[in-house]
């Protein structure tokens, strides 16, 4: 194991290694509280620094005396790594198996015998006293590379994370020695330019060793890489290999390229330096470097079980006072500390109105489905940060916000509800109570939230349509039993119009039909207050508004206050709609007017001309007034009602059919300050079929039109 001459690169290299593994030691004596694995590594990492020393020495003045205390320390180094994987293989000799305990011994003691005992007595051939020290360290680099299978294959699947490094440092060192025993056992000699960089690819492994350190508490060892430290190694490393690359191809170009290869040589290193200066500079470069290191070689921010139980218990508040929807704005906004926010939820119709709120005001704006922001959301399911894009426009190409968000006063984070593929519904976040900084790793948790949350909401919608599915069921079941005792009334009057033709001039039967047509009124009205008229819709047709809110007038006469009528001077404004069913949704209207209204105040009806395309129609009112939050969550959802005994369908019933032509009927109140309801429908075309029916009042039935038979 002697070499003819020594080697500067030999000499520096194992100086850089000696001196590596010397900060290295110190570190961990310095971090060492006493564990047994920790104390093995500082073992380990001592003997490594023995040992490159002593390497360092033989490559500046070789000597036989040096060659022997080198191959000594080397096996002392080998010896120290292998009671160190020993100490992590605790648990499997602990448990009988202790083959690898044994090895090692063995393996160690025909280390040393191979170093102490001098060859060439033992073999008169010269190469074969060479190669039989260089058969026993390679034998040795093949069991250390079997320590290392143990070790990683001896862990749970959930635990290698914190050993790879370690194990991934250590099998490359051992396989550059296994390539390095097995070339000079091949060749009865080593080869001095492979064990001149021998001691820098050993100082290689030291960071890797360091990061597993520190991802081990167990071993006792209170290591704190530095990310900044780790991210400016990883991309010093990257750039050297880089150059490594570029080198080597520069070399190829110049011993194949012929005349040009030198030429060709140089413009390939120009090239390749601006290339490595354009992605030093480069911010988006060490943005995704610095991510993927702290991905791959630290912990995580966040402790992901206890943050996961927290948000699952913000979601559950909705027991705490809180709705399904507050909730799910405090759950979000507390992985970022902000103080609250607006959720803005899916209706049936497509559009995104504001559903809930958090210590955030009210906000009336409503998104479309198809518009930029809820199309961006639903494509790209991206955390839109408000801070950000302002500044870099740029990264969130193709979006445009609309006014009112830019606008809206502490905005800061908007996140989509995603469920299914579809999108449920936005939240909008405000800015958080201390500065937060928004990284990879919050992003991540945002996005994994932000599903959970809108499986909740999307459960919660079809939850609600279920249960008004029900309530419709009921409905029509106590339709039938409605049916089903008018069936009986108009039973008793149709006998009580048949005995009439007999017992006419009888003063006891006059008495009796007294009494039979009061009972009958009496029950009728029970019965209408349980349930309004549902009968089937006949086709459209164009109805005269104008003699129809006159008709509305006439029924409401007899109401007080009375109703103020403003009709156009063209006297006929015409709309296509069922003229029975527009009536009364009018009506109703104009009835909650009334209702609403004390007998000394004002109810106006107003009728306007036709304007683009649309006749306008509004119900105003000096009533009691209804809060922005009453008409926005409760107005327009059927079963919702103030009124006493009243089923909370007549609103609902209204904004369907409303929309269901085309028009749009809209609120404007306040507390205290009246109520301004605007309708707007499509006119009628003025070409409509003749025979049409243009009063709006539905045509007699053959019951209405003829006498009823005995």
């Amino acid at each position: 194991m002697m070499f003819s001459e020594s080697s500067v690169v030999a000499v520096w290299g194992y100086g850089v290694a000696a001196a590596a593994y010397a900060v290295f030691a110190l570190y961990l004596l310095r971090a060492w509280r006493g564990g047994r694995a920790g104390g093995a590594l500082l073992l380990a990492v001592a003997a490594s620094v023995a040992w490159a020393a002593c390497s360092a020495l033989l490559a500046a003045s070789p000597g036989g005396l040096l060659l022997r205390l080198a191959g000594g320390l080397e096996v002392l180094r080998v010896v120290a790594w292998y009671a160190f994987l020993l100490v992590l293989l605790q648990p499997l000799w602990a448990a009988g198996r202790r083959w690898p305990v044994l090895l090692a011994a063995a393996a160690s003691a025909a280390m040393l015998a191979a170093v102490l005992v001098p060859t060439e007595l033992l073999f008169d051939d010269a190469a074969d006293a060479v190669k039989l020290p260089l058969g026993v360290f390679l034998a040795a680099a093949v069991f250390g590379l079997v320590l290392v299978e143990q070790v990683f294959r001896g862990l749970p699947r959930d635990s290698r994370w914190a050993l790879k490094p370690l194990c991934l440092g250590l099998a490359a060192s051992w396989m550059f020695e296994l390539y390095f025993f097995a070339d000079g056992f091949l060749f009865a000699r080593l080869d001095a330019d492979v064990w001149s960089v021998r001691g820098l690819v050993h100082a290689m492994v030291i960071p890797l060793v360091a990061v597993s350190a520190a991802r081990n508490p167990s071993w006792t060892l209170r290591i704190a890489v530095s990310r900044e430290i780790v991210f400016h190694s990883t991309a010093l490393a990257v750039a050297g290999a880089y150059l490594l690359v570029i080198a080597g191809a520069g070399y190829y170009v110049r011993y194949v390229g012929g005349d040009w290869g030198r030429a060709l040589q140089t413009a390939l290193l120009f090239a390749g330096l601006l290339m490595l200066g354009l992605l030093v500079g480069s911010g988006a470069s060490r943005a995704r470097l610095r991510v993927l290191v702290n991905k791959h070689l630290f912990p995580y921010r966040y402790d992901y079980r206890n943050e996961w139980l927290r948000f699952t218990q913000a979601l559950s508040a909705a027991d705490d006072g809180l709705d399904l929807g507050q909730s799910v704005i405090k759950a979000l906004s507390d992985l970022v500390e902000s103080p609250g926010g607006g959720l803005w939820l899916r209706t049936a119709d497509g559009r995104y109105p504001q559903h809930s709120r958090l210590n955030s005001p009210p906000c009336d704006a409503v998104e479309e489905e198809g518009g930029s922001l809820c199309a961006f959301l639903a494509e790209r399911e991206w955390v839109v940060n408000l801070e950000e894009f302002r500044v870099r426009r740029s990264h969130y190409e193709g979006l445009e916000l609309p006014a009112w968000l830019l606008h809206l006063e502490d905005a800061w984070l908007v996140l989509p509800l995603v469920s299914g593929g579809r999108l449920v519904g936005f939240v909008v976040l405000n800015a958080p109570r201390a500065p937060f900084e928004i990284n990879w790793e919050v992003l991540d948790l945002l996005k994994t939230a932000q599903r959970q949350a809108a499986s909740y909401l999307a459960r919660m919608q079809v939850t609600e349509a279920l249960i008004e599915a029900r309530k419709f069921d009921s409905f029509n079941r106590m339709s039938a039993f409605v049916v089903h005792d008018l069936k009986n009334l108009v039973a008793q009057l149709s006998l009580m119009l048949k005995n009439a033709e007999r017992h006419r001039d009888n003063p006891e039967f006059q008495q009796d039909m007294l009494e039979t047509v009061a009972h009958v009124e009496s029950r009728m009205r029970a019965l209408m207050g349980q349930l309004q008229e549902k009968r089937s819709i006949d086709a459209t047709r164009a109805v005269d508004l104008c003699a129809l809110v006159e008709r509305i007038r006439s029924t409401k006469r007899t109401q007080r206050p009375p109703l103020e009528l403003a009709l156009p001077e063209q006297g006929s404004v015409q709309v296509v709609a069922h003229g029975d069913r527009l009536e009364r949704v009018l009506g109703h209207l104009v009835q909650n007017a009334l209702d609403a209204t004390p007998d000394d105040g004002n109810v106006a009806l107003k009728l306007h001309d036709e304007e683009d395309g649309f006749v306008t129609l509004e119900v105003r009112d000096s009533g009691c007034g209804m809060t922005p939050e009453f008409i926005r969550e409760r107005l327009s959802r059927p079963f919702q009602t103030t009124k006493e005994g009243g089923m909370g369908l007549g609103v609902y019933e209204t904004s369907q059919y409303i929309r269901e032509l085309g028009g749009t009927i809209t609120y404007d109140s306040g507390k205290g300050c009246g109520t301004r309801v605007t309708v707007r429908l499509p006119a009628s075309r003025r070409d409509a079929p003749d025979g049409g029916d243009v009063s709006g009042a539905p045509a007699p039935t053959r019951a209405e039109s003829e006498p009823l038979r005995a």
